[in-house]
């Protein structure tokens, strides 16, 4: 053993960990970095004075995405209120984004108009619109507004498709509503 520390490895002391979870750390000699919270994600930190510091796990984006229908029959009449899809959402989620995509584009004046409810109510100030022509709400000329973000586990998810196209040729919908677990 180097450096008169008795029995560690590497000439790091045996009473330098004292708790379960602890690891090493290193300024200008070895010390403790004492273990986190639970969930907590140790994470480089050049701020910190052993380089290390244990910060809450990043949320990630996530998307939860729902076929409203086959790929290739048109849309069904609109309604407001029947629901395409209805669902119990399996988590809590804070919704940041919601698009819905066509793989037949709609035609005419009339947009594909969707609506999101959260147990009977709208969740949005301006409904998803897909734009004649367009395949993606992402392009549309008026984007969606969010007025209730907070999705809570179990509750009744339903999506209106409010109007369809004037032309009625639009296929395929789908609809992606994005945010993060909570």
């Amino acid at each position: 053993m180097s450096g008169g520390m008795g029995g560690g490895e590497a000439g790091v002391p045996d009473d330098l960990l004292t708790t379960k979870g602890d690891t090493h750390g290193f300024s200008t000699v070895n010390a403790r970095v004492p273990i986190g919270a639970d969930l907590a994600v140790l994470t480089a930190d050049s701020t910190a004075a052993l380089g290390l510091a244990w910060t809450p796990p990043a949320s990630s984006t996530e998307m939860i995405s729902i076929a409203m229908g086959d790929e290739t029959s048109v849309l069904a009449a609109a309604s407001t209120t029947v629901p395409v899809v209805t669902f119990s959402m399996p988590y809590g989620f804070t919704l940041t984004g919601v698009i819905v995509s066509a793989v037949t584009p709609p035609t005419g004046a009339a947009l594909v108009t969707v609506d999101v409810h959260e147990d009977g109510s709208t969740v949005l100030s301006t409904k998803v619109t897909i734009d004649a022509g367009e395949k993606t709400s992402a392009t549309a000329a008026t984007p969606p507004v969010i007025s209730d973000s907070g999705l809570a586990v179990n509750s009744l998810i339903q999506v209106f498709v409010d109007q369809i196209d004037t032309d009625n040729v639009a296929t395929g919908l789908k609809i992606y509503l994005i945010g993060t677990q909570t």
